[in-house]
């Protein structure tokens, strides 16, 4: 938990400094409040003297009460101006470091989990500033000092205070070693929930499609109630802390008058009205050294959980980026422009066993068309995610204009690349925002937007849509239709004017008309950027330059659509099973 302290500012330490002067203010304050009730008092008995004197101690009294208030009021202000701070900059480290991860190391925490862990978790380290600091401060101070003033005050009553800080040490201890264990679950819980509520929300049409509403709903609340009897049970074991304080409390406060009231009555005369005096005293600061060890009590019940919550956020911030950033930040002394090389490129996925895919040779040169085809499960995806780095290679290299994608600087690289997913996705805003996505949005007109959609074959429907090009797109783009998200999604990558445009399987959801009037304006628009298309359909890709047949992550065929016919036995068996034998002699 330390570690993330070093994310404070050096402003912030400065404002803790000044709020631990302060805090030390306000305890010598509470303190000094009892030496002048010990004053009045001795005055009030004391025959002759002036009320006056009782008022200036009274007065006296009122200042310190007046000036410890105010310097709550501004420690309280100052904490809570350097916890939200803590918090806004941990949560953005958090979020520029869950950015920067790979897929790979997104899935390995899962999305659920990196929620909470931005949410939840720095919440409970806020908490543990805002409230767990100011006590941790106050409550070591207010207790030496304490103790301090009331030592060789009296045997018996020293006795009485210290029988009672053992009943609440003992307590302590004794629900902290039941709770712990429970607060460590209690964030593997919450993530489980939250993972839940995000599969319910994502797949809502199937859930309603299969009748199983019923059947997620138990699972919920299986998962929810296993999270409540947690929560339940350490919020149970806590409240026990509460009557149990206040027992000791109050007989400690019984026992220290019963013994002062012995004390006075075997002391002599002239001693009685000090050791009355004192008993006053005696039994404040008494209070004061148990409310300090109280309030250290309650900061170790919140420090399980926020520490659970630092390992949580610490596993995120220590892990280690395994796409690193190459030092190419600009093309200017870069001859090449739209090429990609496939150079004997091997890749498996981490903790795999198994190569993915297998020796891989290609070469696109600008200009062309070059298409991925092959069975469900051969690599097709995996092969065009390695050149925008969604993935490493294992083994050989993948070069972007004659050079490796290793060595670019992520945003040079992801500059010269217009990618169109395979499972379209819409962010929350209108068409506009949607094309002119991302950094290119300031240099994307609105003139270049309609061009994009009009290639795209979007016109017609966007033109119908309420309020046209400021129409309202739902986040996941779930007011429109799976075609319509599919062509806005192409609209944003040709409105980028990159030098190559990946298609991963983005016509399969578009009907045949659609698709064909597509890659005919696509073809003259592109003309001179490189095209990847991964495909299923045969008759998207009959006119590519160049295709490449996978099977099982190896390239088994290479050529055009005739060569491949003639020479690939798994290209002519996909190819028949989509069109007949005229159609293809045809195409």
């Amino acid at each position: 938990m330390l570690r993330l302290f070093k994310n404070l500012r050096y402003r912030d330490v400065l404002l803790l400094l000044v709020g631990v002067v302060l805090i030390v203010a306000q305890v010598w304050l509470d303190l000094k409040m009892p030496e002048n009730m010990s004053t009045i008092t001795k005055l009030v008995e004391t025959e002759g003297s002036k009320m006056h004197d009782i008022l200036i101690n009274g007065g006296y009294m009122l200042l310190c009460s007046f000036g410890s208030l105010i310097a709550m009021i501004i420690v309280g202000y100052i904490i809570s101006y350097v916890s939200a701070n803590f918090s806004m900059n941990l949560r953005k480290k958090v979020f520029d470091k869950v950015e920067s991860l790979s897929i790979n190391e997104v899935k390995k925490f899962k999305v659920s989990s990196l929620i909470t862990r931005t949410t939840n978790d720095i919440t409970q380290i806020q908490m543990l500033i805002a409230m767990g600091l100011q006590m941790m401060i106050k409550a070591p101070i207010t207790a030496i000092w304490a103790i301090t003033k009331i030592l060789n005050k009296s045997f018996e009553w020293s006795m009485l205070t210290g029988g009672a800080l053992a009943i609440v040490l003992v307590t302590v201890g004794v629900l902290m070693i039941i709770v712990i264990p429970k607060f460590k679950l209690v964030q593997k819980l919450t993530d489980n929930v939250n993972n839940s509520i995000r599969e319910n929300i994502v797949g809502i049409r199937v859930i309603r499609a299969f009748n199983a509403e019923k059947y997620q709903e138990n699972k919920f609340n299986d998962i929810n109630t296993e999270l409540t009897d947690v929560q339940l049970f350490t919020q149970r074991a806590l409240a026990f802390m509460n009557p149990v304080m206040n027992i000791v409390l109050y007989t400690l406060n019984i026992t220290i008058f019963f013994a002062g009231a012995y004390l006075i009555k075997g002391a002599m005369l002239t001693d009685k009205l000090t050791i009355f005096g004192n008993m006053i005293v005696f039994s404040t600061y008494a209070m004061q050294v148990i409310m300090s060890f109280l309030m250290l009590a309650f900061t170790f019940m919140m420090l399980p959980r926020a520490s659970v919550s630092a390992k949580r956020i610490n596993e995120v911030l220590d892990e280690k980026i395994s796409i690193k950033e190459g030092n190419i930040s600009t093309d200017k002394d870069i001859k090449e422009k739209g090429t990609i090389e496939f150079k004997n490129v091997s890749f498996k996925y981490p903790d795999a066993e198994e190569y993915m895919l297998k020796d891989i040779n290609f070469t696109a040169n600008k200009g062309e068309t070059i298409a991925i085809i092959g069975s469900t499960g051969s690599g097709k995806s995996t092969l065009i995610n390695l050149i925008p780095r969604f993935y490493d290679v294992t083994e050989g290299e993948v070069l972007v204009d004659g050079i490796n994608v290793k060595d670019y600087k992520s945003e040079l690289l992801n500059n010269k690349i217009g990618y169109v997913p395979q499972k379209a996705v819409m962010f929350d805003g209108t068409v506009n925002y949607n094309i002119s996505f991302g950094e290119a949005k300031e240099k994307i007109t609105k003139e270049k937007v309609k061009e994009a959609i009009k290639v795209a074959q979007a016109k017609d429907f966007v033109e119908k849509m309420d309020d046209g090009y400021s129409a309202h797109i739902a986040s996941g783009g779930t007011n429109v239709s799976g075609g319509q998200k599919q062509r806005l999604a192409m609209a944003r990558a040709i409105a980028r004017d990159p030098e190559i445009y990946i298609f991963d399987d983005s016509f399969s959801a578009l009907d045949y008309k659609t698709d064909y009037n597509l890659r005919k304006e696509l073809k003259k628009y592109t003309k001179d950027a490189t095209n990847i298309i991964v495909a299923q359909r045969i008759g998207t890709i009959l006119q590519a330059d160049k295709i490449i047949v996978l099977e099982e992550g190896k390239c088994v065929g290479i050529g055009t659509h005739k060569e491949l016919l003639k020479s690939c036995e798994v290209y002519k068996q996909i190819a028949l099973s989509q069109l007949s034998k005229e159609e293809l002699e045809n195409a």
